[in-house]
């Protein structure tokens, strides 16, 4: 009621405000229709320290499949607003309330207006994460932007707590469509069903199974009924390229765009969209995260006027999500909000034993695969030589918790130890071997052996660990309101990827894919 009055007597002192509220969910719901290993140095007694020579260190590729990047040109033909558009010389002011996760750096990036021109009437959180449904006043001074109608909402789009119930295998069977019937030999896991694949890929890439559920009977059917063309037989998920006619390589494409749009809004590095013909559209600020995912998904595969449709007609995809599951924003009213302002990590350590040198190689870069989120740092301990050779060196747990996942190189430990890695804060560490890994089920506590770093579990030039965190089943990004910090070391990006430093007091670590003695590091440094 506050904000109300507050609102209300704002309005009266500016004539040319823009008022902007969240979406109301609606009323109705549809019917639910593993060379010999090399030895560790460890750090002598004194204060001298024995380094490791430095060699080329571990980086990763981790894009299983890779979209073709969308060609900018001078050229590039821009598409009309279909919202409200605002002059800067009327001085408009958006009245915005803040969504969940919002920070404002963030905020300052998608409206194109600096930190500072941001006002409220309550006091502002200059760091960390802003109350949810706290009133901002924000100069509106973007035009020709999209429409900004909140489609969809975060925590239908992430694998978060609204997934546990979800019986994936029942509904695929009941639905009774090719999918029902289809199975695949996945590298490193065997052969699989349909339903294993969508649950592999929602695990892996933390995107919601019900989700990619109805992009897959909207793009192509494969859910309830079987596909009508060849397109649709061989690129369910609509990414027509060569060498990506299977469904998990469909899969990976859009948990990798639907995972690049939400994050790259949630940080603030996505700000427009290119269309495979170069038009290009900027996002209006006062979306979602769950949004930004959709229209970015699209995107990649239709033009604008195709996209459209899909979003915002009548036989768009939110009816056909609809008539699976019922209205997304009821189900999501029935959860807590992901992130609260009270929200802080959790102490973490390096992951890494004391007395030993390790080499920090990566910065903040993508967590899984092609979603590109900036949550993953990677570490290399010391060896004789570059490449993928064992090590004696073992990574350690970063923080206590439950082991609910070790397989292909991955190790997940719950910290709130409820067995599900959907819900609060979670470890994941990337690349350990299959030999002396910790198994699911085990207990860890802070420092215990996790395994010991490899190239296991995806493409990398050389033995490491790469390591992030995971919320409420979303990726935490290395650096912003909750960034990355192991024993007081923070993690601080640079705009590229793969840079960055680890910042304690006064003393700075840079990331080197060489293993530069800048790079060095060691628990008690």
């Amino acid at each position: 009621m506050r904000h109300v009055l507050l609102a209300a007597m704002l309005l009266a002192l500016l004539a040319c405000a823009l008022l902007v509220y969240p979406i109301e969910a609606p009323q109705s719901v549809a019917a639910e229709g593993k060379a010999t290993p090399v030895g560790v140095p460890l750090l002598p007694e004194e204060s001298t320290l024995t380094t490791p020579v430095e060699v080329m260190a571990a980086q990763e590729d981790q894009i299983v499949a890779q979209e073709t990047a969308v060609p900018e040109t001078p050229q590039q033909q821009f598409v009309k607003n279909q919202a409200a558009l605002v002059s800067d010389s009327q001085n408009a002011l958006t009245l915005y309330y803040a969504q969940g996760g919002d920070s404002l750096d963030v905020l300052a990036l998608r409206f194109g207006v600096a930190v500072n021109e941001i006002t409220s009437p309550d006091p502002l959180p200059y760091r960390g994460i802003l109350p949810e449904g706290q009133l901002l006043l924000i100069p509106s001074l973007l035009t020709d932007v999209s429409q900004n109608l909140r489609l969809f909402p975060d925590s239908e789009v992430i694998n978060s707590p609204s997934a546990i119930d979800f019986d994936l295998a029942g509904f695929i069977q009941q639905a009774g469509g090719k999918l029902a019937n289809y199975y695949e030999s996945v590298y490193g896991y065997g052969y699989l069903s349909g339903a294993e694949i969508v649950q592999l890929v929602a695990q892996e890439y933390s995107i919601h199974p019900r989700l990619l559920l109805a992009l897959l009977e909207y793009q192509s059917g494969w859910v309830y009924g079987y596909p009508a063309t060849y397109n649709q037989e061989e690129y369910p998920m609509g990414f027509v390229r060569s060498g990506q006619d299977s469904l998990y390589k469909q899969l990976i494409l859009a948990a990798g765009a639907l995972g690049t749009g939400y994050y790259g809004w949630r940080e603030g590095t996505l700000l427009a969209l290119n269309f495979p013909d170069g038009t290009r559209l900027r996002l209006a600020p006062e979306l979602n995260c769950g949004t930004v995912a959709w229209m970015y998904f699209f995107s990649r595969i239709k033009n604008f006027n195709a996209w459209n449709d899909a979003l915002y007609s009548a036989e768009g995809l939110f009816a056909t999500y609809e008539a699976m599951f019922g209205n997304p924003w009821l189900i999501a009213q029935q959860y807590p909000s992901l992130f609260t302002p009270q929200l802080v990590q959790p102490e973490l350590v390096l992951p890494f034993e004391p007395g030993v040198i390790w080499s920090y190689t990566s910065g903040p870069h993508a967590a899984w695969g092609a979603v590109q989120v900036r949550a993953a740092l990677d570490f290399a301990p010391p060896m004789d030589a570059p490449g993928c050779r064992p090590t004696y060196a073992w990574v350690v747990a970063a923080s206590p918790g439950l082991v609910v996942r070790s397989q292909n190189g991955a190790v997940v430990v719950d910290m709130d130890g409820d067995g599900d890695e959907r819900t609060g804060w979670n470890i994941l560490y990337m690349h350990i071997a299959k030999e002396g890994r910790v198994p699911v089920g085990t207990w860890v506590e802070t420092g215990e052996r996790i395994g010991h770093p490899s190239c296991e579990g995806g493409a990398s030039t050389g033995t490491h660990t790469h390591i992030a965190r995971k919320y409420n089943g979303e990726w935490i990004p290395a650096d912003g309101p909750l960034a990355f910090s192991l024993g007081g070391w923070i993690a601080k990006a640079d705009s590229q990827p793969y840079l960055g430093w680890l910042v304690k007091g006064d003393q700075v670590v840079k990331s080197s894919l060489v293993g530069a003695t800048a790079s060095h590091i060691w628990q008690g440094k």
